[in-house]
């Protein structure tokens, strides 16, 4: 209220202000305009004209009030501006502890109606903030590990860009996997006006090493301690976050409080809202020492340059020494060595209010911060127990993170208009480099911790992420005629999607004997019934691309985490293409599986099937017997398929082929597509007890095991149709044989029709613009492959 009666306040002076000097201003000029009782023109010429008297020194005067007059003027039109100002701000509730706006640029999501909620009526200081500079580039530090983390990230990093104004540099301390996971992310996300640099945290194990830590967060939650050497030696200021914080307002608000810091001020960070270190938690509850109730590590500001002058590096490490040798190890560790830092130099903290930092864990005075769950500006998930807290308004905050959980990351990827974008010297490779990612580099097997053509410069010269599409991108899109029928299928080729590998945790060590193979599928929402059954029926390691909503992929994960079956399972890799287009991009999705595999063979794969069981043993054999490292082969495994919703599942060849002779099971397809997978010559297979070779012919399409070098899947196939049967034919191209394995077999599952089979079947357009992709897909076979190539335009033709 006091805020509120203060602008009124300020409104009224500014009204009758704006009121009262023009009058004073015309009276006095009035009275002045009269000499013995005559009118006296202002004009000097006038004046030369009409009085005899008239002087040089009545002219100099007469020309001062003329500047007076001008001034005045000048005064009345800032003091207009003010009170229009005023009066445009006056319905709405003053925003945060500042009373400028931050920046001028419009933000980046559709926010507004989320920001209309939050204010900041609770701020104690009322001068006005210096305000930050329209494109100014705002500097975000985070320590991440792991896959749950990355998961985390991702939540704070939305938050951020759905509320940000100014362009942003995130500085990501990581370690292998969560770069791996993070690279990808911001480089199919593409968000305009975001810089991204990771820096190697197992380099940095060595300097934390040595303090034991309690904390849940391990080795990495001390991670924070060391960002002064970290970090640029050119950076000066940095916000450091923890992975598990939200934000409901503009960063830049945040950012704008460095100016506030004085003297040796370097730190600035938010009490502590429980009383852990006030020491009565519990009987004999002996915490590390700190100032009052000790400050919260959740969210820091860092004045990078001062601490490098104080020797930060020095001042830390002789405090966790001497604390050490009493406390024996940390209990919330950075947060610990913080504290008992400032202990000893409290002149280093600028106190943030405590809305800056919301902590919701247990037992905790948050509520203090706020009058209204509006006040507040960064909600901290700092309890073990997250999203099942205990907090008053812990409803409100939890749907609030849920917001920022599911929502559309595709929408954030708006330019912030009037500020100039960066260009990359990397964006021109983004193709290229997606090509490359991978979790393990594909010729020596080993973990790759970053893209081939980013390489790792150690920890002062990180690496950056493209920001926006590649020149290259852009110009193919450009050459796209938006009046050809089929431009919607042609451009579906070229979209980028947002990619997030190994969504949940992941972890496989090939077989040492170089015969491993990871079956490969694609699905979308309505075939994860699919998933148990596939897993119980495959031990071997599994590579999935998942082609979801934001939301669908926060269900997916609920699922899989009330799955018994599934989280049993660590050599799933689930990796998330996030939807974007009218598409399905079927063969796209193919391909993210296919290149984060660890084992040198694939087994390509589709969710609707079920392989036999101990399929995964019997291949890894085969690949022994056939040798496969050393010649091009592709083994088909034999298609099958029922009608029966509930089958037993036939454990053996001949009990199969009991089933095919009682109509239980049908070879696959053979009603509706005879020729996908005739030529596997289905009779012949009855007796084999050899593995048999068979030609390629046209439209076959097997599910076939590969080496892991084998071709993609042509991108422009997305729906329904011709996405197999284009990839068989660049194999059959590139001179692989085709081998019948006598005892493998896989059985589809029935379901209803997908989406896009339908608008197969009734749509015309659709039917003529596949047929345009397959003439042209052929006409660019004859151009890589010349002679050879000329069977498919004649198969295709007498088929």
């Amino acid at each position: 209220m006091l805020g509120i009666c203060r602008g009124r306040r300020k409104f009224l002076a500014a009204s009758l202000t704006l009121l009262c000097i023009p009058a004073v201003t015309w009276i006095y000029l009035f009275a002045g305009s009269f000499e013995d009782g005559k009118p006296v023109s202002l004009s000097p010429l006038e004046s030369q004209a009409h009085s005899p008297r008239y002087t040089a020194a009545s002219q100099r005067e007469r020309e001062s009030l003329e500047v007076r007059v001008r001034e005045v003027e000048e005064e009345n039109r800032a003091l207009r501006r003010q009170l229009s100002l005023a009066q445009g701000r006056a319905p709405a509730p003053r925003r945060g502890n500042h009373s400028k706006t931050y920046s001028m640029e419009e933000g980046t999501g559709d926010s507004e109606n989320l920001r209309a909620g939050i204010v900041a009526g609770n701020s104690s200081e009322c001068g006005q903030q210096p305000v930050v500079e329209k494109c100014e580039t705002i500097h975000v530090a985070i320590v991440c590990a792991g896959y749950n983390a990355s998961r985390d990230v991702v939540t704070l990093v939305k938050s951020v860009l759905f509320h940000r104004r100014n362009p942003l540099h995130f500085h990501l301390i990581a370690d292998s996997i969560a770069e791996q996971i993070l690279a990808t992310l911001f480089q199919t996300w593409m968000v305009p006006a975001v810089r991204v640099d990771f820096y190697n945290a197992d380099e940095l194990k060595s300097e934390v090493s040595w303090i034991p830590n309690k904390h849940y967060s391990g080795i990495y939650g001390l991670m924070k301690l060391v960002l002064t050497k970290t970090l640029p030696a050119n950076l000066e200021r940095v916000i450091v976050l923890d992975t598990d914080i939200t934000f409901a307002t503009d960063i830049a608000e945040l950012w704008a409080v460095f100016h506030k810091f004085k003297g040796q001020q370097a730190l600035g960070l938010v009490e502590n809202q429980s009383d852990w270190y006030l020491g009565n938690l519990w009987k004999n509850h002996r915490p590390w020492p700190a100032l009052g109730r000790g400050y919260n590590t959740g969210v820091i500001l860092l004045l990078l340059d001062k601490l490098r002058k104080m020797k930060w590096e020095q001042m830390w490490r002789l405090t966790a020494e001497r604390e050490l040798m009493g406390m024996l190890s940390t209990s919330l560790a950075d947060q610990d060595i913080f504290n008992a830092v400032i202990k000893q130099n409290p002149f280093l903290v600028y106190q943030l209010p405590c809305f800056w930092n919301v902590q919701l864990s247990d037992h905790t005075r948050s509520e203090q911060c706020y009058r209204d769950v509006s006040d507040l500006k960064v909600i901290h998930w700092n309890s073990p127990k997250k999203l099942r807290v205990k907090n008053k308004h812990v409803e409100f905050f939890r749907n609030l993170y849920l917001t920022f959980l599911e929502y559309d990351g595709n929408l954030l990827r708006r330019e912030l208009f009037g500020c100039p974008s960066e260009a990359d010297v990397n964006s021109e490779n983004l193709l290229e480099v997606l090509g490359k990612m991978s979790i393990q580099d594909r010729e020596t097997g080993l973990p790759a911790i970053v893209p081939a053509s980013l390489p790792w410069t150690g920890l002062h010269e990180p690496h950056p992420l493209p920001r926006a599409p590649s020149p290259q991108l852009q110009k193919q899109l450009s050459e796209l005629d938006e009046d050809d029928l089929c431009y919607e299928f042609r451009r579906e080729r070229f979209t980028v999607h947002r990619t997030h590998l190994y969504f949940l945790h992941y972890e496989y060590e090939p077989a040492a004997d170089s015969t491993d193979v990871t079956l490969v599928a694609q699905l979308s929402m309505d075939r994860l019934q699919m998933l148990e059954a596939i897993c119980k029926h495959w031990e071997g390691p599994i590579s999935l691309a998942l082609y979801l909503s934001d939301a669908e992929a926060q269900q997916f994960l609920r699922y899989a985490q009330g799955s018994e079956v599934l989280m049993s399972r660590h050599n799933v890799g689930y990796h998330i293409v996030y939807k974007e287009g009218q598409f399905y991009p079927v063969n796209l999705l193919r391909n993210v599986a296919m290149k984060h595999i660890g084992t040198p063979y694939m087994f390509l794969s589709d969710i609707d099937f079920l392989p036999m069981y101990g399929l995964y043993e019997y291949l890894r054999k085969s690949v022994i017997q056939l040798d496969l490292a050393n010649t091009k082969k592709a083994m088909i495994v034999p298609a099958f398929e029922t009608l029966r919703y509930r089958l037993s599942f036939p454990k053996s060849k001949a009990e199969l082929l009991s089933m095919l002779d009682m109509g239980t099971l049908f070879t696959f397809r053979y009603h509706v597509w005879t020729k996908g997978h005739a030529p596997t010559n289905f009779a012949k297979w009855r007796t084999a007890t050899t593995p048999y070779r068979v030609e390629w012919e046209a439209d076959f399409e097997p599910y076939v095991v590969v080496r892991r070098d084998c071709p993609e899947y042509d991108r422009r196939f997305v729906g329904f149709g011709w996405n197999k049967v284009a990839h068989i034919m660049e194999l059959d191209a590139q001179e692989y044989e085709f081998i019948v394995l006598p005892n493998a077999y896989m059985i589809h599952m029935p379901h209803a029709p997908s989406f896009d089979i339908t608008k197969f079947r009734s749509n015309k357009q659709y039917r003529i613009c596949l047929k345009t992709l397959k003439e042209e897909f052929q006409q660019d076979m004859s151009r890589r492959y010349g002679f050879a190539a000329l069977k498919y335009l004649t198969a295709e033709n007498n088929s």
